[in-house]
């Protein structure tokens, strides 16, 4: 559990990096996202899931043009 709210604190400080006008909307899934797999029936799937977090945040990153670098602490956080 620790380590989800870890990377969905690093999610939420790359969203303020994003573009104004997007913020909302990305800030608003990474909630719902992260409110849908609080419960995980197998926990072994954790791996995976944060493997996906940051991966998006990366596509995310690149999409809008800013540094993927950024990314370094998530990246850390979900040990991909």
């Amino acid at each position: 559990m620790e380590k989800g709210l870890r990377a969905y604190m690093e999610v939420l400080r790359l969203v303020r990096r994003l573009p104004a006008e997007t913020r909302p909307y990305y800030a608003k899934f990474a909630r719902e996202n992260f409110v849908n797999y609080r419960k995980l029936d197998d926990p072994s799937s954790l791996p995976d899931l944060l493997r996906r977090t940051y991966n998006h945040s990366v596509w995310v990153l690149k999409k809008y043009s800013v540094n993927e670098s950024l990314a370094d602490r998530l990246k850390r956080v979900c040990s991909c």
